[in-house]
């Protein structure tokens, strides 16, 4: 049974099959997951370290250096990088990609937990390995005008939380903002002192009177009782009736000698919302989970629970991630039906037959339903990668289809009606070596991509996936299913229609004059390369370079510092004039802000320092560009002192994934901390000066003033105390002590005992502070010490053991590459760095030459595999080489489209450039298979064979070329949301789609003229 025959005899079943496949695309199309980026482990663990205020140069050598010493000797571990500030510390552990992370992190884990006895006492540690899921998806705040701080801390965190922490696909839902509710116990000193008590002293008392303990049990009554001793406090009467003292004078309660009132949790934090003090709730999502789907089901219980909520509490949403996965999901959509229906009308203009048009038309949605359902065979899910891959496959998806059908409809015509459907099958046998061949070109680019690594690699692997995934089905597709339907739908009428037209027959007679010419003097086409090589080049050199590309993500981030040491009140001041700022700008809808936390709760942050997240206008409105622009420049005019960094949250979360967020990292070594300081300055000073350069900053982040208080332990030791009681007293006095806790409903409040404000509100008031001794006497604490104001040490950053300073920036309406270029220019001038001081350039230009050098590598490897299947093929060096010139003259000029179209060389025009490889190869065999069947099946002549070839496939060519070309136009114009990431690749195949068909149809026959093996002379 030959290939025909088995078509013919098993088209039921496998029309069955791709109708089945089709259905079950669509069922599966509503049960992947969803989500912003693809399921990704990045390689880094975060470890945060706590040891209570201790000076950034001790916590460095006593908890920083201890604890990278030993996550070094983790398996795997790459680099190791530090941050240590007053009383706490950073490090951010890196790994090889494709580390088991699960495994990764609970070794890191295991590992400082064996040294944490050798650390200073009371030391703190949290270990999390970073993925997309470390920061939210959906995220709403709640306002009120009436309701206090903590009644909106208490609605969040004891029924919000609960209720949304129950829905599928959340991994933790966080508060932020608001207030926590306490009670204070602020202590009269001068009863205090009457009574000879001590503020420790009055704590013991409060935590011995609230008591529940069990103490026993006994038997009675035929019970079993458990009995237990009760004495909690229920009311403010009781915890001031608290008895503190007994004896002959009397007994003292609490209320005699302190104030009770019901206050907050001391906090150094203030979240906003709109201009409003609001607490946040973040909805996280776990690994793998649907965010569209999460972020519905957010929506209909906060719904269905507003009625439950105080009527003057306003809940408003102010980020939602699963707006850009949806819209980009109808862009997807869009491009896709656009494509196809600009495909369709290309066939319908050449071959002027509907059933035809309709039969390659079918194909996709065929197509994309069996991939959909092979992503979800392989465990993965609809992301911004995946959509754009199958966005991207249309116009490749129909190439296939085309090229069958028109080889089919060209046999058929030319035999007539004289067994009609006998033909069919065998033009679609006779064409089975070349759609193999030229498909198997397509595919094999992919297999290098499956070794790329880094951020590259995380990324553009679901892409690969997706589309060779397509293109596979397609071919199988076009192989089998076409040909059925074109036996089944087309009739003898169609096999009677009239070949060709006027249009087909003039562009046939030009092309084989102009080929015939060029034969003759092949020397005027190899002459027509050196314009070509030189535009290429001079595009090359002019072209901008990027990392990812940038989109309109709808929202930015903006990270603001106020200078070291500013106060949370003052910080709060002067961000009420941002927001200010923030307000007035019509194309935003709403934001929210963070001071002394960040939108992920990732990193070191000070009471100067925060983020904003601001969500734009959806709809018409200006670039985000412009409007990060508008508002960068109010506030550098009107709000002095305050620096600011601006980043869309994509980029921000992937600077943050890779600790690496911003553009331009210049890394300063020395292990002199005063060259460090001079150089980071000079070389922050001379980078504001470059051209495009924003958000400048030296990377020297002290810590806030400090009052050192330094104990004599000589007149110390004369009043009857030691160092380590005066720090207790002045702890007690200053912090307060949380002395024991009340159950309130579902929480727990305490109750935290110390002075008033007024005593210990001022430097000079600390001085005066009336320690007590042990015999009972006071004293004031200027008697044993002296207090000294230090200025803030800096943070000391550390990477892989060596002392470094970071100087970082960003860019604004310029490339990266450039921009770098003169960074470079700038560096290498003479004592711009200390003595002994060196760099190294990092932040996002590293991964971006790393990610250039691993497509570099696989644009050579496709380029390897391509040689080999054309070798496979054919078998003669000659011709394989002839027909690899064509795809990499096209790559060359790839350059020019993005030169053209303004669009920068990035990871993902480097992506297009490597498939143009495979698209013109494929185009390419198309000929070369169609000469030699004229030259060694009909025994035609070789340079006439030449010429009558390309005239065959001049029509399929031209129709692949312009379905194609007209199918990726969506995603080139960037049309609708999302798409811009994907607009680099398609602008990147289009331009190697627009110069393979004079490629192949002229120079090809021209250079395998030239390559033949000339007759022998007679």
């Amino acid at each position: 049974m030959n290939f025909s025959q088995w078509i013919q005899s098993h088209r039921r079943s496998i029309l069955f099959i791709l109708a089945l496949l089709s259905i079950a695309g669509a069922v599966t199309a509503f049960r992947l997951p969803t989500s912003l980026f693809p399921n990704v482990a990045f390689p880094r663990v975060v470890i945060s370290l706590d040891a209570g205020d201790r000076p950034a140069e001790q916590m460095a050598m006593l908890v920083t250096q201890p604890v990278e010493e030993a996550v070094r000797r983790v398996p795997g571990v790459l680099d190791v990088r530090s941050t240590s500030s007053r009383g706490s510390a950073e490090l951010s552990v890196n790994f090889a990609w494709g580390s088991d992370m699960a495994r990764a992190t609970l070794e890191t884990n295991s590992a400082i937990t064996q040294i944490l006895p050798l650390l200073p006492a009371g030391t703190q540690m949290h270990v999390r390995r970073m993925d997309p899921t470390v920061f939210p998806i959906v995220a709403y705040s709640l306002t009120s005008s009436h309701q206090s701080p903590v009644a909106l801390y208490d609605l969040a965190q004891y029924q919000l939380r609960p209720l949304l922490s129950a829905i599928p696909g959340v991994a933790r839902v966080k508060v932020q903002g608001g207030a926590k509710g306490e009670y204070h116990v602020t202590i009269n000193p001068v009863q205090l002192a009457a009574h000879k008590l001590s503020l420790s002293d009055v704590s013991q008392r409060l935590a011995a009177n609230n008591v529940i303990s069990a103490v026993g049990r006994l038997e009675d009554h035929y019970k079993l009782y458990l009995v237990m001793v009760n004495s909690q406090f229920a009311t403010l009467d009781q915890i001031a009736g608290t008895v503190i003292q007994s004896g002959a004078a009397g007994i003292v309660h609490l209320g005699d000698i302190a104030t009770i009132t019901r206050s907050t949790v001391p906090t150094w934090q203030r979240v906003t919302a709109d201009g409003k003090d609001a607490v946040l709730i973040n909805i996280f999502q776990q690994p793998g989970s649907n965010s569209v789907t999460i972020a519905h089901d957010v929506k209909a219980k906060l719904a269905a629970f507003h009625t439950k909520m105080p009527p003057d509490v306003h809940l408003a949403n102010w980020y939602d991630q699963s707006v850009l996965i949806t819209d980009s999901a109808v862009s997807v959509r869009d491009a896709i039906l656009i494509g196809a229906l600009l495909a369709a009308a290309t066939l319908l203009v050449f071959l002027r037959n509907w059933k035809i048009t309709l039969i390659a038309v079918t194909v996709v949605p065929i197509v994309i339903s069996s991939t959909i359902v092979l992503l979800g065979a392989l465990n993965m899910g609809f992301n911004i990668m995946t959509l754009g891959g199958m966005a991207a496959a249309v116009g490749l998806i129909i190439d296939d289809a085309i090229v069958m059908i028109e080889h089919i409809i060209r046999r058929v015509r030319e035999g007539g009606t004289t067994s009609f459907h006998g033909r069919v099958l065998s033009a679609a046998r006779e064409f089975t070596q070349p759609l193999a061949g030229s498909s198997a070109a397509t595919l094999v680019i992919f297999i290098p991509l499956a070794f790329l690594s880094g951020v590259t690699g995380a990324f553009f692997k679901a892409l690969s996936i997706t589309m060779a995934s397509a293109l596979l089905i397609s071919f199988f597709v076009s192989l089998l299913a076409v040909p059925i339907l074109c036996d089944h739908w087309l009739t003898h009428k169609d096999a009677e229609q009239e070949e060709g037209g006027r249009f087909d027959t003039w562009l046939r007679t030009r092309y084989e004059r102009v080929l015939r010419r060029v034969l003759r003097r092949p020397a005027w086409v190899l002459l027509g390369l050196i314009p070509l090589a030189f535009v290429s080049w001079m595009a090359y050199a002019h072209v901008g370079s990027g990392f990812m590309p940038a989109m309109d993500e709808g929202g930015f981030i903006l990270d603001y510092h106020m200078p070291p040491g500013t106060s949370l009140s003052e910080t709060d001041r002067v961000l009420r004039q941002v927001e200010t700022i923030i307000k007035a700008n019509p194309n935003v809808s709403t934001y929210s802000r963070r001071t002394g936390t960040g939108l992920g709760g990732i990193g070191i942050s000070e009471a100067n320092e925060g983020d904003f997240f601001i969500r734009l206008n959806s709809g018409k409105r200006e670039p985000i560009d412009t409007v990060m622009n508008e508002i960068r420049t109010r506030i550098e005019h009107e709000v002095p002192g305050l620096s600011i960094e601006m980043a869309q949250l994509m980029e921000d979360l992937i600077g943050d994934l890779t600790a690496v967020p911003q553009p331009v990292q210049i890394k300063i070594f020395s292990d002199d901390p005063k060259i460090l300081d001079s150089s980071a300055h000079r070389v922050a000073a001379a980078l504001g000066k470059i051209s495009g350069i924003v958000d400048v900053r030296n990377g020297i982040n002290p810590a806030g003033d400090a009052l050192e208080v330094h104990v004599a332990p000589d007149r110390a030791a004369l009043e009857g105390v030691d160092p380590n009681a005066v720090a207790q007293m002045l702890n007690d006095m200053l912090t307060g002590k949380v002395a024991t806790q009340v159950q309130r409903g579902p929480k727990m409040v305490g109750i935290r005992v110390w002075t008033p404000a007024t005593i210990r509100g001022s430097d000079t008031a600390l001085g005066n502070l009336q320690l007590r001794a042990p015999d009972g006497h006071l004293f004031p604490l200027k008697r044993i010490a002296q207090i000294v104001p230090v200025s803030g040490q800096p943070q000391i950053n550390r990477d892989n053991l060596r002392r470094m300073v970071s100087v970082t920036a960003r860019i604004s309406g310029r490339d990266l590459g450039s921009t770098i270029a003169e960074v470079k220019t700038m560096l290498a001038k003479p004592k711009l760095l200390g003595k002994n001081a060196y760099y190294e350039l990092g932040g996002l230009y590293q991964q971006q030459q790393i990610a250039f050098h691993g497509l570099l590598t696989v644009f050579a490897a496709a380029i390897a595999l391509v040689f080999a299947l054309l070798l496979f093929l054919y078998e003669r060096f000659r011709t394989a080489g002839a027909v690899l010139a064509m795809p990499l003259l096209a790559a060359g000029t790839v350059f020019i489209g993005l030169w053209v179209t303004g669009v920068e060389l990035n990871i993902t025009s480097m992506m297009g450039m490597t498939m143009i490889v495979g698209i013109v190869t494929e185009i390419a065999i198309f000929y070369v298979s169609e000469f030699r069947a004229l030259v060694t099946e009909e025994g035609m002549a070789p340079m006439e064979a030449l010429v009558i070839a390309g005239s065959n496939r001049l029509r399929p060519i031209a129709m692949t070329t312009v379905a194609a070309i007209l199918a990726l136009m969506p995603l080139a114009f960037a049309l609708g949301q999302g798409s811009a990431m994907q607009q680099p690749l398609a602008v990147a195949i289009i331009t190697g789609l627009i110069v393979q068909m004079p490629l192949v149809l002229i120079l090809l026959p021209v250079l395998l003229a030239l390559l033949m093996p000339k007759p022998p002379s007679t």
